[in-house]
């Protein structure tokens, strides 16, 4: 994950005359998310699902066992914000970070929030459209809050899969916390399709679950499910889209594909962002996103990269590593979250509830950085 973010921390020395002031200790950065801007308030669960007829993939003697994250409109309450990760995750996040070992260990746990820990639902006639929420390669599924907290206050249940060994580090509710194991031979092709083929299998599982979940059944409306996913969960959102009966849409942020086809040409509505590096090649040998659009044979597809964006511009570390004192990308990290929350929910829009937003017709003036392609 270190790869992701750019540069290190900024020291910031006061400059005094006279006698050296003596030491203060720095003060402990309390990062924030941006605030959602829809007109419902946020409730988020998270529950604890054992897939008992399924070995884990990543490690021997145990069954695959996940943590998901379920955001959703709830009805207004002075309940606490559902926390950011846990403490143990905080400071397995941070470790990554050489340049952050100054950083106390908890404080990402101080990240502020906007969605309430189980706070009432509102209860939609005919149920709420569903959209199912992958996460990185290493990155837990709390990078994803800033936008599963927009799409929630528009009106939508989102439910943020962590894929347990995937990430650098799950707390279950028993107070265990799981690492980071899957990858250790590299980046290969087997691996991208083993990565695809697990994540099929979590996301048709907890599907499975929610449906026969009295609480969320009756919450969510089963005949409107979109997918998306940042980097390998992007990628593997578009590999599930062809072969899933309940997934209508999907949008891929700035996932490069392995493999780089798909195993059935893309028919259904499909959208993918990502930074300038993804634009198409006009020379030269071709990249992922080359390879697979010509499998993107719908009638309704796009192809959008963002300027000034990098990896993480389109998840929470957008904002967050400038708050703690690291530069992520040239364009300001409010400003990507906000082309990537308005872009994804035009797109859930138009396929989930049937609503035209001319936003996805062209460039807009509002935001020069989209370049569509």
């Amino acid at each position: 994950m270190k790869h992701l973010l750019i540069a290190g921390l900024i020291a910031l020395a006061p400059l005094t005359g006279g006698a050296p002031a003596a030491p203060t200790a720095p003060a402990t950065p309390e990062p924030a998310l941006p605030a959602p801007t829809g007109r419902y308030a946020v409730g988020r669960s998270d529950v604890h699902l054992v897939d008992s007829h399924r070995p884990d993939p990543w490690v021997d003697g145990r069954p695959r066992e996940l943590m998901v994250s379920l955001w959703y409109p709830a009805r207004k309450t002075k309940g606490p914000a559902a926390p950011y990760v846990t403490p143990q995750e905080s400071a397995l996040i941070l470790k990554g970070f050489p340049e952050l070992k100054d950083l106390p260990p908890d404080t990402l746990t101080k990240t502020r929030t906007y969605a309430r820990a189980d706070a009432p639902a509102i209860v939609n006639k005919g149920g709420w459209p569903l959209v199912v929420m992958s996460p990185g390669m290493t990155m837990p599924r709390a990078t994803l809050t800033s936008l599963a907290e927009e799409f929630a206050s528009r009106g939508y249940v989102v439910a943020g899969i962590e894929h347990t060994y995937e990430s650098v580090a799950t707390t279950f509710p028993d107070g265990r916390t799981v690492t980071f194991q899957a990858g250790a031979g590299g980046q290969t092709p087997q691996l991208g399709e083993k990565v695809a083929r697990v994540r099929a299998a979590d996301t048709t599982f907890v599907l499975d679950r929610l449906e026969r979940t009295r609480r969320w059944n009756r919450l969510i409306d089963e005949n409107r499910i979109a997918m998306a996913g940042h980097s390998v969960g992007g990628q593997s959102a578009a590999h599930l889209l062809p072969v899933s009966d309940r997934i209508t849409a999907a949008v891929n942020l700035d996932g490069s594909y392995n493999p780089a086809t798909p195993a059935e040409p893309v028919t259904k509505p499909f959208m993918m962002i990502g930074n300038p590096r993804q634009q198409p090649v006009t020379s030269g040998e071709p990249k992922s996103w080359d390879l697979f659009w010509p499998h993107v044979t719908g009638t309704w597809k796009r192809w959008l990269t963002v300027t000034g964006a990098e990896h993480v511009s389109f998840v929470d570390y957008a904002v967050l590593g400038p708050q703690l004192g690291m530069q992520v990308s040239p364009l300001n990290g409010e400003r990507s979250l906000r082309i990537t929350r308005d872009y994804v929910t035009a797109f859930l829009d138009t396929h989930l509830k049937g609503r035209r937003r001319p936003l996805l017709d062209g460039p807009s003036a509002k935001y020069p950085e989209v370049r569509f392609w």
